[in-house]
């Protein structure tokens, strides 16, 4: 017997705007049923869930996502990411072209940008 992760659910202060802010970070939709205000918003092609609760986050994330660009490199994929509202938090790339960066979407939750597929293809 297995089973199967159903989704990654991430804690918020407001499932929707967040699940709005990854949506473009994806390039996945909202699912077509969940609406601002609501109490739970899902990217179910990305199998991400969000869910408000009513406490702030306090510390750092145990688990994260890391981020790959497909078409495109890291450095221009963290400047999109910073355009839609991410913050930088450690910068750990190398002159050498590897590493990556930690960022945070608009609620602090970490995640990493590393290289892109292009650039790991050099």
């Amino acid at each position: 017997m297995t089973s199967k992760i159903r989704h990654v659910t991430i804690d918020c202060a407001d499932a929707y705007a967040l699940a709005s802010f990854w949506s473009q970070v994806l390039g996945e939709p909202v699912h077509e049923d969940d609406h601002p205000g609501d109490p739970e918003a899902l990217i179910e092609a990305a199998g991400l869930l969000f869910v408000t609760v009513p406490d702030p986050k306090t510390v750092k994330n145990r688990v994260h996502v890391d981020l790959q660009p497909q078409d495109h490199t890291r450095d221009e994929e963290i400047n999109r990411l910073l355009a839609l509202g991410a913050t930088l938090i450690d910068d750990r790339r190398r002159e050498d072209g590897t590493g990556w960066a930690v960022l945070a979407d608009p609620e602090g939750n970490e995640f990493c940008v590393e290289r892109g597929v292009v650039e790991r293809g050099r």
